[in-house]
């Protein structure tokens, strides 16, 4: 009897971590946002935080963009010329970098990217007692580590999703006219009837909560580290894995709330 039900207990024991982790991880971010409403305001660390995941991360997702426009532009010739509607290539470029695509693949890319850098930072400050120094000190760790990357997080994701927004079109462009023989007038027109003030508009508000999650998640697994070295990669791994899962599942949900209402 015991054999059989083994099963439903390690099923049960799952779920009852899942939903701690998930409790815990929600009260840390209240704590996280709770920062923002009380002094001091530490501006020269929010900067430094929007240089890092912001402007520094500019080069890898305008690289992303750009062949993932090109990509698109021609994979969907080949599919759309079959019934002669090669013209809907410029629209359907737009159309999957606004929506989807553009702030996707940033999220991921700064996931893979910033995620990782922050949960090694602030495991690194934990296992060699540095955050408890600062509580030494009168200073509230959350919101000297946390809030200043939370703010950063949601204000860079979507400055870099509009970037990769232009520069994915632009690179669907590229290809459109110089390998396929598009007309520029023609795909530009194209373009322009297929854009819509509401697909860049959920684009922009899909970034900012990849760029929360992003945020949260590194600084959740980098705070909470244990075990030297070896929990710090541990926690950058984990957030770079959970990270890119939640930011799909997200994006399925905020899909449907938006597109499908």
């Amino acid at each position: 009897m015991r054999a059989l039900s083994l099963p439903f207990i390690f099923l049960g024991r799952s779920v009852l971590s899942g939903l701690h982790h998930a409790g815990a991880l929600s009260l840390f971010a209240l704590r996280g946002l709770a920062g923002t409403f009380r002094l001091p305001v530490y501006g020269q660390i929010i900067f430094s935080c929007l240089v890092e995941i912001g402007f520094l991360s500019l080069p890898v997702v305008a690289l992303t963009a750009i062949f993932s426009g090109a990509v698109i532009a021609l994979q969907s010739y080949s599919g759309f010329s079959q019934y002669h509607a090669q013209n809907a290539v410029g629209g359907i470029v737009v159309m999957a970098i606004t929506k989807e695509l553009g702030p996707v693949l940033a999220g991921l890319m700064v996931a893979g990217r910033i995620g990782a850098a922050i949960a090694a930072q602030i495991g690194a400050m934990r296992v060699t007692d540095q955050i408890d120094a600062l509580s030494t000190l009168a200073t509230d760790p959350i919101k000297y580590l946390v809030t200043p990357r939370l703010l950063a997080g949601i204000l860079a994701l979507p400055f870099l999703v509009l970037i990769a927004d232009i520069l994915g079109v632009a690179g669907g462009f590229i290809v459109a006219v110089s390998k396929l023989g598009f007309s520029p007038a023609l795909y530009i027109h194209s373009t322009y009837a297929s854009l819509h003030s509401h697909d860049v508009l959920v684009g922009l508000l899909k970034a900012a909560v990849f760029g929360f999650l992003i945020a949260l998640l590194g600084c959740y697994e980098g705070y909470h580290s244990r075990g030297g070295a070896e929990g710090v990669g541990r926690a950058a791994t984990a957030t770079v894995v959970t990270a890119s899962i939640l930011i799909l599942a997200f994006d399925y949900l905020l899909t449907d709330l938006f597109f499908t209402a």
